[in-house]
């Protein structure tokens, strides 16, 4: 006779325990699941997604036909309400009853409301189900002002909600810094910064006293200090309590702050009745993140098929606790959080550093002798989790120097990191379906010889995906390590690198996407190849991108020659080289900028940025533009963007080299140069270095004598110090080892690779940099040369030549048959400039008129 399982829960905890039993191909088990929902499990962890456009069913965890196998039932909108043990009953709120031979509760929790007077107030939301994303989305609707109480993991997930349905957002918290648990004093202020700078408003340390009707808005938040808010809608956020009510009224056992208590099987006190997930109590805590809940679901997998098979407890897994580490993004914001963050074990010591123009800042606890790694903080960039975690979960000895592990390279040289082979056999890889390297060895070794094919064998990286880098490093050197070619291939169309496909591009001299896939792909391609070929194909020949063999193989930016905006509009950005323009030029700017009601900036960059273009403006803006002397300035193109300089000897009392005339000239030399990423220079007159040249992927520095040459700098999340090349060049010297390199950049790196990041893979690294460019070790200088003078002697402005060609500006128009504009597409006026219209500010939607054809 079948044993007869019922699961009470079907959240994402519940579905992994069914996923497991179906991969045991376990017989003789016949299982019903209950759950509460009127939907299948789906992804609690991506729920703001909603917001972005998603459904319940992308949100989905179920894929079809799970549920079509024998023995194997799901109920939907089926609440338990009691839990008859000695009869191994359970009854449901429509008065069902359901025997049981095992039972399985995976009821998660609830979120947790204070008890402030007035939050059972209407538009007083919970931020935990796909029910609580439907009441917000409808308050929301007829709303202005949203306001999240709690500023921890779901509270940040919530603001960002809010802020994508368009309303005006707060955060309240109680303790004095956002995620409290997570992130230190000095984190949690940076973490701050980086989300008010994306238009929340924080408000910490604030206990509410009650809520009360408000004079503008709906509610009133009445807080102890005295402060008040006032909100149209508010959810409630503030942590989450486990739903152990079924267990308390059959005294199966709870902890003292709730929870089902539990042993290592996850079995109850009656050991008939199992509990995981969030509403589970084991080693005095309860566990709020996902992968415990997927720990506890093996377990009790294994241990029911170890039943059925006769098996003894002792031969099976136990659930031994979890480490909580986590790295999340939030609203955008890169936040890690490891182990002892907060340096509570004794004799700790702590590293940290802090960045506050790029809004970074890490900490390192590491043990008292320096030899172990304790715990750590990231915020504002988290790159350095994989290799910190797998050093504290696994005990690797830290370098002499853990600092380096969290400072940026300011010499040029790679900071220590962690090998694959460092790491022991047994080192959990992914958390979230327990793989570890052994068993993506095997592997491996078994045929896995891509990602794709590694996540099927393993499921490693199936889930939250955070493991994918480490799993492909992991992957890579066990293909080594066996004599196996490691496969770099551009994408499935594709058995080729993207150095490949240049020289096959070069040496063949292909011009056509069509004609390089049909004599070295197979199928039609992809938004990966795509683009790769059209950057190599205009790095060689430099053809119009727009032409019509092109035009198809172009992301969006680049298929409009502009970049595309949150809101749905477009920027203009102009080419000022070196940052020089005349007041002429600067009036027609302001000109344009006001008759067409665009945002203007002037950016890092040293030119003025123009925001909010609808798309069928875009040719008549840059008509006038190009009428006052302008030109693209690639903005949106994995091209070179800005020649940043300061003002030099020209002005400054301090100037030893006119580096206002050399960026010009250089960013004239290589405008319209497409590279695998965008590109940026910078040329400072003295070493007092006011152009920031060090931080860019070619930099100048002028000295007494002449020139120095950096290159392979980055001043983006992770910065990194560009390294002296050469020095003294004139000028002439300096421009041919520019071109070299660019070249040789260009020809060698992969897609999307910035030059920093090729560097760092570099074999040889600075030295045989300088020996191919400097010293021509490989012969190729005057190959790299005549390249680059082809780019140059072939430049045109795409932007004119996109007005001037009556079938390209057809690609301009909001609709395809009509040249009338989006009239819901609305700007007001902010801070003397203009920005989109909030969903409040708009005028009633109108359909524009438009030509129709059957």
């Amino acid at each position: 006779m079948a044993v007869k399982l019922l699961v009470i829960g079907h959240g994402m905890v519940g579905h992994k325990l069914l996923q497991e039993l179906v991969e045991r191909q376990v017989q003789g088990l016949d299982i019903t699941v209950l759950g509460e929902e009127n939907w299948p499990a789906y992804d609690r962890v991506h729920l703001s997604d909603f917001f972005s456009g998603k459904s319940a069913d992308d949100l989905s965890l179920v894929t079809p036909g799970f549920f079509d196998r024998p023995g194997l039932q799901l109920r939907l909108a089926a609440r338990a309400v009691h839990i008859d043990r000695q009869q191994k009953r359970v009854t449901t709120a429509d008065g069902e009853v359901i025997g049981y031979d095992k039972l399985v509760l995976a009821t998660g929790s609830r979120p947790f409301v204070p008890p402030i007077d007035g939050h059972q107030r209407a538009a007083c939301l919970t931020y935990r189900t796909i029910d609580d994303l439907l009441a917000m989305r409808e308050w929301g609707a007829g709303s202005r002002i949203g306001v999240v109480v709690g500023g921890g993991l779901l509270g940040l997930e919530c603001a960002k909600a809010l802020r994508d349905m368009g309303l005006e957002t707060h955060v309240v918290e109680f303790a004095p810094r956002l995620m409290a648990v997570q992130v230190d004093d000095i984190g949690g202020q940076m973490l701050r910064r980086k989300i008010e700078e994306l238009g929340v408003t924080v408000h910490t340390g604030k206990s509410t006293l009650d809520i009360v009707d408000g004079e503008a808005t709906r509610h009133r938040m009445r807080f102890a200090d005295g402060s008040q808010l006032e909100t149209d809608m508010i959810v409630f956020s503030a942590g989450i309590r486990p739903r152990d009510e079924l267990a308390r009224a059959c005294e199966l056992g709870v902890g003292e702050r709730g929870g089902i208590h539990v042993d290592n099987y996850c079995r109850t006190r009656d050991w008939d009745v199992y509990a995981i997930g969030e509403c589970a109590y084991w080693g005095g805590k309860t566990f709020g993140l996902v992968a415990p809940g997927y720990d506890m679901a093996r377990v009790v997998a294994a241990h029911l098929c170890a039943l059925l098979e006769r098996r003894q407890a002792p031969e099976l897994p136990e659930f031994a606790g979890a480490d909580m580490s986590t790295k999340l993004k939030l609203m955008g914001i890169d936040v890690a959080s490891l182990g002892d963050a907060h340096a509570t074990t004794p004799g700790a010591r702590s590293y940290q550093f802090s960045d506050e123009r790029r809004q970074v800042y890490k900490k390192l606890v590491v043990s008292g002798d320096g030899k172990r790694l304790l715990g750590g903080v990231l915020v504002g960039d988290a790159s350095e989790y994989g290799t910190l975690l797998q050093m504290m979960l696994n005990g690797i000895e830290l370098p002499d120097e853990p600092e380096f592990l969290i400072l940026p390279s300011a010499d040029g040289k790679a900071r220590p990191m962690l090998g694959a082979d460092a790491l022991p056999a047994a080192a959990q890889i992914c958390s979230c379906n327990n793989v570890s390297k052994a068993q993506l060895c095997d592997a491996v070794a078994a045929g896995a010889a891509s990602i794709g094919a590694l996540k099927s064998a393993t499921k490693a990286g199936t889930a939250c995906g955070g493991c994918v880098p480490l799993v492909t490093q992991i992957m890579r050197a066990e293909m080594k390590r066996q004599g196996l070619a490691v496969n770099n291939h551009v994408c499935e169309h594709f058995a080729y690198s993207r150095q490949e496909l240049y020289h096959l591009v070069r040496v063949e001299r292909i011009r056509h996407f069509d004609e390089l896939l049909r004599r070295h792909g197979s199928g039609l391609g992809c938004d990966i190849c795509k683009p790769v070929a059209a950057s190599i194909l205009a790095s060689c020949w430099n053809e119009f991108v727009l032409q019509k063999e092109h035009a198809s193989l172009q992301d969006s930016n680049d298929y409009f020659l502009a970049n595309i905006q949150k809101d749905g509009t477009y920027s203009v950005v102009p080419r000022m080289a070196g940052g020089e323009v005349t007041p002429d030029g600067l009036i027609a700017v302001g000109r344009i900028a006001k008759q067409y009601g665009l945002y203007t900036k002037i950016t890092g960059g040293q030119r003025v940025d123009m925001f909010g273009a609808r798309l069928e403006q875009l040719p008549s803006i840059w008509e006038q533009l190009i009428a006052a002397g302008f030109e693209s300035g690639h903005a949106y193109g994995k091209a070179l963007r800005t020649a940043k300089s300061c003002v030099g000897s020209t002005w400054c009392r301090y100037g030893v080299q006119d580096s206002v005339g050399l960026a010009i000239a250089l960013e004239n030399r290589y405008k319209g140069l497409r590279a695998p990423h965008k590109l940026k220079l910078g040329v400072s007159g003295c070493t007092r270095e006011c152009a920031e040249a060090q931080g860019k992927d070619v930099g100048v520095i002028a000295t007494e004598r002449g020139w120095n040459l950096y290159v392979c700098g980055n001043g983006g999340m992770k910065p990194r110090h560009a390294e002296l090349l050469a020095g003294d060049l004139d000028t002439p010297t300096l421009t041919r080892y520019v071109d070299r390199f660019l070249m040789f950049y260009i020809r060698t790196a992969d897609r999307l690779q910035r030059t920093s990041v090729w560097r760092d893979n570099l074999e040889g690294g600075l030295e045989y940099l300088q020996q191919v460019v400097v010293q021509d070790k490989l012969g190729l200088a005057a190959e790299l040369e005549a390249d680059m003078q082809r780019v140059v002697d072939s430049y045109e402005c795409e932007w004119k030549k996109a007005v001037t060609d009556p079938q390209t500006r057809k690609r301009f128009q909001h609709f395809v048959n009509s040249a009338e504009g989006d009239s819901n597409v609305v700007f007001v006026h902010d801070r003397g400039q203009i920005r989109p219209a909030t969903p409040e500010e708009k005028p009633a939607r109108r359909i524009p008129a438009r030509v129709t054809t059957e």
